[in-house]
This record gives C-alpha cells, structure tokens and sequence, in this order.
C-alpha cells in the first residue's frame, strides 16, 4: 500500500501535563513584530546596545588564556565557587543572609523559577501570584499542574489583608507565595518600604513562604528600591536574581538563594535537569564584574532607559485618549496602561500592527479575572524619537477606535 493512501498515526503518547503548556503570549506576539515597519513595545527585551562587548572580549580571552581546560570542563551543579562568592558578598550588602553555599548558580532566573516549581508544587497545591503577575513564572509552574490564587493588589503592591487571608500549606494550601517587589513586570510598580514590612509580617502570620523575583532591581531611575523581602524574612523566602538585565540576556546566567532544606533539593533537581550551568559563561561573568565593572555599567543602563522612559510618558499624555490610565515607572523596562472603557487590548491588537506598533495585551499576565482593557509597553529597545512615532500609531488606532478628538497640539 503506499505512503500516500495511509492515514499517519503518531507513535508519541504525550503526557497530560503536555495540555497545561501553552505557547509564550509574549513570543507569539514578538513574530508579528517581524513585519518590515511595525515598532515593537512587546518583548521584555533590554537593549542591546547596553550590551559591553569590548569587557566580554577581553574577559573571553582572559579566561582561554588562564583557564581553559577548566572552563570548557564539565563542574559542580552549584556553580563556579568564586561567583557564588560574588554574589553572596552582593546580597550580604543588601541587609541579606545568603552564604555561598546557598548559593545555586543557574540558566538564568527563569530555570530558578522551573526548578522550584519542581522541588515545591505537587499536583493541585496552590500557589499565591499577584494580580497581574509575570507571564513566564505561571509558564513555568503549570506543568507541575497548581492551582492559582490571586492576591487583590494596588499602586502599592499585594494588600496585606490579602496576603494574610491565605490558607498555609498544609494538604492542597498555599505553597508559596511569587512576588516581583522592584519595578514589577508587566506593571513597573516597585513595593515601598512600609508595604514591605506589612506584606512580610502577613506571610508569616499566614505561614505561606515568599519566592522573590529580582531581575529587575538595579535599573531603578531616581532611588535605590528597598531592602529585599529575603533581608526581612531569610527562613521564609526564596531569592531569585539574573545577570539578564545588567550584562546580556543570552549568557543564561541567573541565581537562586533558598534556606536548607529547600537549597539541597533544587541542587538535585538542578543535576537532573542540566548538571550544572555552562562553566565558560560563568567564568567569564566573573571575569567582567569581579573588579566593580556593574557599579560603572549600570549607571549608563539607568542613563538610557530613564531617557526612553521620559519619551514615553510625553507621549502617552500627548497621544492617548481620555479615561486612559498609567503611571510613569521609577525603575525597570515597563509602562502598565489601562485603556478607556469600551477598548479591549486583545482585539485591537491586529490594528495597532496594521498601524506599525506592538504591544502585549493585559490579558497573559492574569491567573484569573483577567482585565481586558489592560496592555504593557516596553520602552528600551527604541529610540525616543520611534517611541514617540509608535506612540502616536497607538494613540490614532485607539482614538479611531472610539472616535475620540485629536489630542490638542501645542501653537
């Protein structure tokens, strides 16, 4: 019989965690993004020219030269000794309590994510997110089929109140708590000092751990954000760090910081999913950053971005239509926009294209009750003069949308 009259069956059962998985919002948007003259302020991307080629060079040659054998070897799953080093000294600096050997070295923050969703969640536990939430930590713990629960928030962060309301671990409880504090992603807020305290004497008095994401904390314009939830509460919180935002997203390198016995299981899980991260990238991180190169790189990354960040809130007063809301970040690489009623982000999203701009629909950010009028906008990638193009784009679609006036311009 031929080929071409046999119906195909697939030999492949997949598992039915596989129903759980679905594609990146995000990295299907970034496709549309591919289109010649659309303007993208959809990928979470920070930009590359912050990137400091001539430092990896030159530690790139460096480490070839000193230590290749042992750079292209295979080593330990917790990581180069004196990065973790590095790192311990750094959150030591911070208020937090985190000595090398709780240290785990990983494929950037996002494995960290990954590989606590495996060492924490069973089938049908419970893990605590705010409302919205970062899109890729809910990517990450689904397959490990939890259950969501959304903790009312406002300007300030998770209330308290809420916080508190949440039933402990025990049987299908709370197994933790996901909780972004520095210029969130998708919202940019950046939790105050007071909230912070209030939030983690809630987590304690419900018995529900924190998991700390903090990728972005050194981008901040105006002031330093406060000390770390892991400084207040170091037995009830694990730390997720990345060096993504501050060298180059594609060296994968992120960090994890977690309390025995919860560090010595993410070890575990960590040889099984890799062994170790890659040991040439880690040297060569090293290389750059052990002599204080971030405390001269990072000032001219807050330079930059602050400058977009200004192109954008100009525009967003200028361009969009009343009933419109946002506030312009203090830190980080977002600007949370609510659209006036009657606007639905997802479906206008096609037009927006059409028109030459992108942006990421509210909506993925949400474990429930999502809210439609929402979208994020990134503002590192393009200039201020394409961000105030690609602002203007929105800004038509929307008001076209519902025939609202064109914003008045100045004589």
């Amino acid at each position: 019989m031929s080929s071409a009259s046999t119906p195909f069956t697939s030999p492949w059962h997949l598992a039915q965690r596989c129903q759980r998985m679905n594609p990146s919002a995000i990295r299907e948007i970034l496709k549309l993004t591919e289109q010649p003259g659309v303007y993208s302020l959809a990928g979470g991307l920070p930009s590359a020219e912050t990137f400091p080629v001539e430092a990896m060079q030159e530690a790139v040659n460096r480490v070839l030269a000193e230590s290749p054998r042992e750079a292209l070897q295979y080593a330990t799953s917790e990581g180069y000794a004196p990065l973790r080093e590095w790192v311990s000294a750094q959150m030591r600096a911070n208020g937090v309590d985190a000595p090398p050997e709780r240290v785990l070295i990983t494929n950037g923050s996002q494995q960290g994510l990954d590989l606590v969703g495996k060492v924490l969640l069973d089938a049908g536990s419970t893990v605590a997110v705010e409302a919205p939430t970062y899109l890729g930590a809910m990517q990450a713990f689904t397959p490990n089929e939890p259950v969501y629960a959304s903790v009312a928030g406002d300007a300030l962060g998770p209330l308290p109140e809420a916080v508190a309301a949440l039933q402990p671990r025990g049987g299908s409880g709370v197994r933790f708590m996901y909780v972004l504090p520095n210029f969130q992603n998708p919202t940019g807020r950046v939790i105050p000092a007071e909230r912070r305290d209030a939030l983690v004497e809630a987590a304690q008095r419900a018995g529900v751990p924190l998991l700390e994401d903090n990728p972005y904390g050194d981008l901040w314009y105006d002031e330093a954000p406060p000390a770390p939830l892991a400084a207040r509460w170091a037995e009830g919180t694990i730390y997720l760090g990345s060096f993504s935002k501050v060298l180059a997203p594609g060296l994968r390198l992120g960090y994890v910081i977690a309390p025995e016995p919860v560090h010595s299981k993410l070890v575990q899980a960590k040889q099984a999913a890799d062994l170790h991260t890659g040991s040439f990238a880690q040297r060569v991180v090293h290389q750059v950053i052990k002599d204080g190169f971030l405390d001269r790189h990072i000032p001219t990354i807050r330079d930059r971005y602050r400058t977009q960040r200004d192109a954008m809130v100009a525009a967003l007063r200028e361009q969009l239509p009343a009933g419109s809301e946002w506030q312009a970040p203090s830190g980080g690489m977002f600007v949370w926009v609510r659209l006036p009623a009657g606007c639905d982000a997802l479906a206008l999203l096609p037009r927006a294209v059409e028109a030459g701009v992108a942006y990421v629909p509210g909506s993925a950010f949400y474990a429930q009750a999502p809210d439609a009028r929402t979208l994020r906008l990134s503002f590192v990638t393009l200039t201020p003069a394409q961000i105030t193009d690609a602002i203007g784009r929105l800004g038509r679609v929307l008001r076209e949308h519902l025939g609202a006036p064109e914003p008045q311009t100045a004589p």
